[in-house]
């Protein structure tokens, strides 16, 4: 019985990496640049200014649906890069079954 209290232990007291979350100047790079980017860490945070306003604004993106929470899938979303007024990337956004008209009845 102490040797599994004392095995339990050890595991616990394990350092475990942390899985902090990058983050990049998407108009420092270009568009290449950040889709690699995230496409390589599966999940990075980008920051931009505003074209309009001048305000700073950033988001999560992701590679695949697979970094998104439950009820949330990859939906294609764009920011700005070095070279693109637009790169496509895609973005955890809340979803619906109800809102997916190929399962949707018509009557």
């Amino acid at each position: 019985m102490h040797r599994i209290i004392w095995m339990a232990l050890a595991v616990t007291l394990l350092p475990l990496q942390a899985q902090a979350i990058s983050r990049y100047n998407s108009t420092s790079m270009s568009c290449a640049q950040v889709r690699a980017t995230v496409r390589g860490e599966g999940e990075v945070i980008m920051r931009w200014r505003s074209a309009r306003s001048g305000v700073q604004r950033y988001g999560r993106f992701v590679a695949h649906d697979g970094f998104c929470p439950t009820a949330e899938i990859a939906e294609w979303s764009y920011i700005p890069s070095a070279d693109r007024a637009s790169c496509p990337v895609y973005e955890c956004k809340q979803y619906s079954p109800e809102d997916d008209f190929l399962w949707r009845r018509r009557w």
